[in-house]
């Protein structure tokens, strides 16, 4: 299933996208369920009733989890080609032992930064002048718990939705930490919805990039050193993990920091990342 948080005349809804792509058909939930997003859907032993058919050129399409109940999971240098050209960006203050991670690199995103598709990238020339884009594929978690193992995994995993983790990497390098940097507003774009994990195959899945249509990241998720099991694992070691809680599993090779001289965004420009089995997050990049 195909399922979107959406606004029309002014009243966020949230419902299921037709096969086809064309309608969406909102569930029959309050304003204050709906206001909660796509989450609002997690547990239920069955889907709450559907009405009628709505072309999707007629609603505003939300982030699916408009607001995340706490900091987004992220995933530092989960592809082997994106480790190499971040280690030798200048920017990377976790490459003092190895340039290729030897366990995972977890960092969050406060809620905050989460925009929905269409939604502006904000850029502040006075705050940052090295602004970067990153296409992911975002886990929702479906069923919480702590100590989770990498075998029981795919168990607690309810659907997957696109993450463009934008990040200023001077404010990344300034700090030696992320959380900074990747924590301004709106610097989390998040959707066009949730397909849930019954109908994805992860193996055959690839992430996509273009900037103004130029094609600058494209890499199969199979590429990544730490799978989704083990980052389950890793992040629940410890940390108990909540149905709703979102994992971004990292970027791929072709960063604007790893072109010589780098390539950030400026005003104007349009970021679209595409996930086979999801569709595509368009987003303009404006500034302040």
């Amino acid at each position: 299933m195909k399922l979107a948080t959406f606004e029309i005349q002014s009243e966020r809804r949230v419902g299921l996208v037709d096969p086809d792509g064309t309608t969406v058909r909102p569930f029959d939930l309050t304003l204050a369920e709906s206001a909660q997003g796509v989450t609002v859907l997690i547990g239920r032993s069955e889907m709450p009733r559907q009405m009628e058919p709505i072309p999707l050129s007629q609603i505003k399409l939300c982030a699916p989890i408009p607001l995340p109940s706490r900091n987004i999971f992220c995933v530092g240098k989960n592809y082997h080609a994106h480790a190499k050209e971040f280690a030798s960006s200048g920017f990377d203050s976790s490459a003092a032992s190895s340039v290729v991670p030897k366990d995972p690199i977890i960092f969050s995103k406060v809620p905050e930064t989460v925009v929905g598709p269409g939604a502006e990238v904000r850029i502040d020339p006075d705050v940052s002048t090295s602004i970067d884009y990153e296409a992911e594929l975002g886990v929702i978690i479906g069923k919480g718990g702590r100590g989770i193992s990498a075998k029981d995994a795919m168990d607690h995993v309810w659907g997957y939705t696109i993450i463009n983790d934008v990040t200023a990497r001077d404010l990344q390098g300034k700090y030696s930490q992320w959380l900074i940097g990747k924590s301004q507003d709106t610097f989390c774009p998040m959707g066009p919805w949730v397909v849930t994990a019954d109908e994805v195959d992860l193996g055959s899945m690839r992430v996509r990039c273009a900037i103004n249509g130029e094609m600058r990241q494209d890499a199969s998720v199979r590429d990544l050193i730490f799978d989704v099991p083990t980052l389950i694992e890793t992040i629940s070691a410890g940390v108990s993990l909540k149905a709703g809680d979102i994992i971004a599993t990292g970027t791929p090779e072709g960063v604007g920091i790893g072109f010589k001289p780098p390539r950030y965004l400026v005003d104007g420009d349009l970021m679209r990342v595409e996930i086979d089995q999801i569709g595509y997050l368009e987003n303009p990049v404006r500034a302040l």
